[in-house]
């Protein structure tokens, strides 16, 4: 099945797919193994700064081969891109989906960049993430602004921004459902929460509910891996391959955890 098939799928059966982004093998082996015990499909996310860390085709190809050796469902996104030339080269390369991220731009350059961008992508039939408010402004996204957005640069998805933040904060996170609720009366996309981390189950699980079908998390990850070196560094043990799998065992607990709370149904494939 395709990225577009699970995302209906979640769409019509009311859950989420959840992306995990990864700059490091220990993370990217962790995320393969929650989906291969589980059997539910993740989304492998690499923003650009993480991308270009790793390289595009060393990142395709190594999770080529992983996928293959986990039996994982997985779909590789290149995560707030802002680069059009880097997210054609993501395209490229063999990446399934790209996210453009021009929410920093205003609306009708942000639009002219995401058109183009769509155009190049379709006719290789990767999927196209688009987004309008920077959600670190907590500025919410305006019903209008997505029906012009969506209407003019066909994108495929759409990130809106509802109340969270990315990393993590002291405060309880509250997101306006509200608004998503009088967005969806706008028109039909696949919606998509970006700054998962941190957010209460509770908060999470009401927004499946109303139509949120991809839920992105990075901040807990680096953190379960910066946690779990700390704490295996502290023995005498000087072999990275003793002390790097405590890591990959923290990423696979939390991709889990969080899998189960995004897809209350089992989803093989």
């Amino acid at each position: 099945m395709r990225l577009k098939d699970y995302l209906k799928r979640a769409q019509n059966k009311k859950y989420a797919i959840g992306q995990f982004n990864f700059s490091t093998m220990e993370q990217l082996r962790g995320i393969l193994k929650a989906a291969q015990a589980i059997k539910r499909p993740v989304i492998l996310g690499t923003s650009e700064a993480e991308s270009k860390y790793l390289g595009l085709e060393e990142t395709v190809t190594l999770v080529k081969i992983l996928k293959t050796k986990y039996k994982a469902s997985v779909f590789l996104n290149l995560d707030h891109g802002k680069d059009l030339d880097w997210l054609k080269k993501a395209i490229d390369f063999g990446y399934s989906a790209v996210h453009f991220d021009g929410s920093g731009l205003p609306l009708e350059k942000n639009i002219e960049y995401a058109k183009k961008l769509v155009e190049y992508a379709h006719k290789k039939d990767v999927l196209v993430e688009g987004e309008i408010d920077p959600i670190e402004k907590q500025k919410l996204t305006r019903p209008e602004d997505v029906k012009k957005f969506v209407k003019e640069t066909k994108v495929d998805c759409l990130a809106i921004a509802l109340g969270s933040i990315h990393g993590l904060t002291q405060k309880t996170i509250k997101l306006n459902l509200g608004r998503l609720k009088e967005i969806q009366k706008e028109t039909k996309t696949f919606f998509v929460l970006h700054g998962g981390s941190g957010i209460p189950d509770s908060e999470i699980k009401k927004a499946i509910k109303m139509g949120i079908v991809k839920i992105n998390i990075n901040t807990e990850l680096r953190m379960v891996w910066k946690n779990s070196l700390k704490t295996a560094l502290k023995n005498k043990e000087i072999k990275p391959y003793k002390i790097l799998p405590q890591a990959e065992n923290a990423v696979q607990k939390k991709v889990v955890e969080k899998i189960n709370l995004f897809t209350p149904i089992r989803d093989s494939g």
